[in-house]
């Protein structure tokens, strides 16, 4: 295991959500209540989820402020996983609930939950800078994707996001290309 379950999972919540707003804007994937439960049952916060409109919207709103995270390097991550912390008020705290043994969380559990996500994924981050894993952040090799991903792989070998089956397209494509130059 790379990261901690907890760091683990706000990174694996971060890029779904990310990979909802494509770069061009088209092709959103957040906009019904129906996906955002979806979002919602992959990745059940604790505290105060109001499944309402306008909390929807409050969380659809963070996506880009979010994916600034990935257009980043280790270096210049720094100030904007910073700015996220002081924007949540972040107060790390250890806890214990449900099925989960003590880990930390940095925002009340009444914060808006477009705020605790920030929270969470910027927390996340810290674990990826202070364990010097950032190159496991990226944004997806296929040439017509801009997906991001993280590279929980032990032998850091992901290249591709899992949103339009990009992995598979790119080897198809390879493997033609191969078959085409050997028939010649």
């Amino acid at each position: 295991m790379v990261f901690i379950h907890d760091t683990e999972m706000a990174l694996r919540a971060a890029v779904d959500l990310v990979n909802t707003l494509p770069l061009g804007g088209d092709d959103d994937t957040l906009t019904t209540p129906a996906e955002y439960e979806a979002f919602l049952s992959r990745y059940p916060y604790s505290g105060t989820v109001s499944r309402t409109r306008q909390e929807r919207e409050a969380v659809r709103g963070i996506r880009s402020r979010l994916r600034t995270l990935w257009d980043a390097d280790r270096e210049s991550a720094v100030p904007i996983v910073n700015a996220m912390l002081r924007d949540g008020e972040a107060l790390p705290q250890l806890v214990i609930h449900d099925d989960y043994d003590w880990h930390v969380h940095a925002s009340d559990d009444d914060a808006p939950l477009a705020t605790r996500i920030l929270v969470e994924t910027a927390m996340a981050f810290v674990e990826v800078i202070r364990m010097d894993e950032y190159d496991r952040v990226l944004v997806c090799e296929a040439d017509d994707c801009d997906g991001v991903l993280v590279d929980f792989s032990r032998n850091r070998s992901k290249r591709y996001c899992d949103t339009g089956n990009c992995g598979n397209r790119m080897n198809v494509i390879a493997y033609r290309a191969r078959r085409a130059r050997e028939s010649r």
